[in-house]
């Protein structure tokens, strides 16, 4: 049988239903999405907690959001660019930021809701699994569902390492153990001493240490902003550790700057007048008349 053309119909196209603007653009998955948002009947209008985590090239974003029929609101936000504050100048997406910056975020969040005494979360970070408990007769922990976007979650992960962060400092994320770096899936056991190293950032350290050895060129190339702030390998986990301590001292985002807006003109002009328009033209052409 020779080869034969599909040929789609006039009804086919009749129904054609295109995808929304952001499926289009593969930047959202709808089907997660809705999965995330849809809140019980019997719940009235409770909004329902999605922590947003997303890391890009430069920089780790850790949100806790919630939805409306208009759109997403931003409950509380925490960056990996607002580490530097904390002592961590450098490696601001690895493993270990990405954690600081979930454990930011879920101080930060627990202060502004005054539960930040009630619910302290982890204080010593073992690598262990862990689960805020209810408080009796106290309010219950805040509780939100992981959001990855469109990340793939293998295990080891760094948006797990967020998501570690905020269970740590606080927030009730429901999760298992699977994913987190140290997992082992023929065992199917968790290292908690090899999770507790990727979060003071003993593999980084292990990693310069290596190069410094077998390859002095690499370590300049790769390592040029931690020799360039001072920072060996045996000074990393003293820095995420003093850098979970000043987080949970003080989570309030910095305060903005005092400049004055005051002065500065508009750009949305008042518009000409038909009269002045034509003032206007016929000055520009009596300047080039006399230019002749």
């Amino acid at each position: 049988m020779g080869f034969v053309k599909v040929v789609k119909t006039k009804a086919y196209y009749s129904r054609y239903q295109v995808q929304f603007r952001r499926r289009r653009e593969g930047k959202t998955d709808y089907q997660q999405r809705h999965r995330l948002i849809t809140q019980d009947k019997n719940k009235y209008n409770s909004p329902k907690y999605r922590l947003v985590a997303r890391i890009t090239n430069t920089d780790v974003i850790a949100q806790i959001v919630y939805s409306k029929i208009v759109g997403d609101f931003v409950l509380c936000a925490a960056y990996a660019h607002e580490l530097p504050r904390f002592g961590v100048k450098v490696g601001l997406t690895n493993y270990a930021s990405c954690y600081a910056t979930g454990l930011l975020l879920a101080r930060r969040l627990l202060a502004k809701l005054k539960l930040a005494d009630l619910y302290k979360g982890a204080e010593k970070v073992d690598g262990k699994v862990f689960l805020v408990k209810p408080v009796d007769d106290k309010p219950r922990p805040f509780k939100a569902n992981l959001d990855v976007g469109l990340a793939r979650t293998s295990t080891g992960a760094k948006v797990f390492a967020v998501l570690k962060g905020a269970v740590d400092g606080g927030i009730y994320v429901p999760h298992g153990e699977t994913r987190f770096a140290g997992y082992n899936a023929e065992s199917k056991k968790l290292n908690a001493e090899t999770l507790r190293g990727y979060i003071f950032g003993k593999h980084v350290a292990a990693y310069m240490t290596l190069l410094q050895t077998e390859d002095e060129e690499a370590y300049k190339k790769i390592f040029s902003q931690y020799i360039k702030n001072g920072v060996a390998p045996k000074d990393i986990e003293t820095i995420y550790a003093n850098a979970h301590k000043a987080i949970r001292a003080n989570p309030a985002p910095a305060a903005k700057s005092g400049k004055s807006y005051k002065d500065i003109k508009s750009k949305n002009l008042s518009k000409r007048t038909l009269k002045q328009k034509k003032a206007r033209v016929a000055a520009i052409k009596a300047s080039y008349k006399a230019r002749l």
